[in-house]
């Protein structure tokens, strides 16, 4: 059974959740977002809040250079 990346929305298998919010990513986006400059720090503040309780925390949100077309 597959399905769409909401970010690319390839046809895909696999989705991985986003650091960055809570987009269910194809590999290839989630290859792309691991090489952004901010995903040290979303990866940091995922941390925290699931550390502290918060299994909702919604992430802080994608950089606009990570979004279809930027």
């Amino acid at each position: 059974m597959s399905t769409n990346c909401e970010r690319c929305h390839t046809e895909t298998l696999v989705t991985t959740m986003s650091l960055f919010n809570t987009d269910m990513c194809c590999d290839k986006c989630i290859e792309t977002e691991r090489a952004h400059p901010q995903f040290p720090e979303a990866r940091r503040r995922e941390l925290e809040e699931l550390q502290a309780g918060n299994y909702n925390y919604p992430g802080i949100g994608l950089p606009d250079d990570l979004r279809l077309g930027g």
